[in-house]
């Protein structure tokens, strides 16, 4: 099993409160993710609470690396914390050579990497999945893919002190499996993100609304984790 940083570790715990206890965090589908080995872990992106949501989900298992915009390495004390997690800074509507490449070590180091193939928040609106996921696929096709559906984050803050989000994490692979060898990377991204958003449908911050009933899915046992 990869081991968390003390960084990362004291992250994830400051999140506890607000993410397990006032989120009511329920986690399944945790065991089709790898606890060795590189990964490549696809998730839907709706609120800033996604990517601490899907770290705590995931933090028994192994630590994600997120591919993260560089303006959070903007703001005081933050950095630090990012970097001690293994956060990789992006710069976005840029072509971050760097953080590719640092992306690809890390994953055949054996690492694990985060990616929102939309690139940034939905707001409610249909994004075009970027082609990154796709090209870290093929650079790394040893790496196994992963997705993860992220419901209810949107309503951590904006459903305070009246309405307490029931948010929900669930890890699956692929029903069309990897990337096949006809698909480009661009149409690799797409067909994940079309099946991560059938189980997640986009909705803007703040937005009230109904979260749909969790798939039921045979192949995995369903487990929870609230606080």
């Amino acid at each position: 099993m990869a081991k968390l940083t003390p960084t990362y570790r004291l992250a994830m715990a400051a999140s506890t409160p607000i993410v397990k206890w006032w989120g009511r965090l329920e986690v399944s589908g945790l065991e089709h993710l790898p606890a060795e080995g590189p990964v490549l872990l696809a998730g839907n992106h709706d609120s800033y609470w996604d990517t601490v949501a899907i770290g705590l989900a995931a933090a028994p298992k192994r630590p994600i690396h997120a591919l993260a915009k560089s303006e959070l390495w903007k703001f005081p004390g933050l950095g630090p914390i990012l970097n001690g997690m293994g956060q990789i800074p992006v710069r976005r509507n840029a072509s971050d050579v760097v953080a590719f490449e640092r992306a690809v070590e890390d994953l055949r180091a054996g690492g694990c990497i985060g990616v929102f193939p939309e690139g940034t928040r939905s707001r409610g609106r249909e994004l075009r999945a970027r082609s990154g996921f796709g090209r870290l696929a093929d650079l790394v096709p040893e790496a196994e893919v992963v997705l993860v559906s992220i419901l209810d984050t949107t309503t951590i803050v904006a459903g305070f002190p009246t309405r307490r989000p029931r948010i929900r994490a669930r890890f699956f692979r692929p029903a069309g499996g990897g990337k096949r060898p006809d698909e480009s990377a661009s149409e690799f991204s797409a067909r994940l993100l079309e099946e991560i958003r059938r189980e997640a449908p986009r909705v803007a911050c703040g937005r009230k609304g109904e979260i749909p009933p969790m798939p039921e899915d045979p192949r995995v046992t369903v487990g929870s984790s609230a606080g």
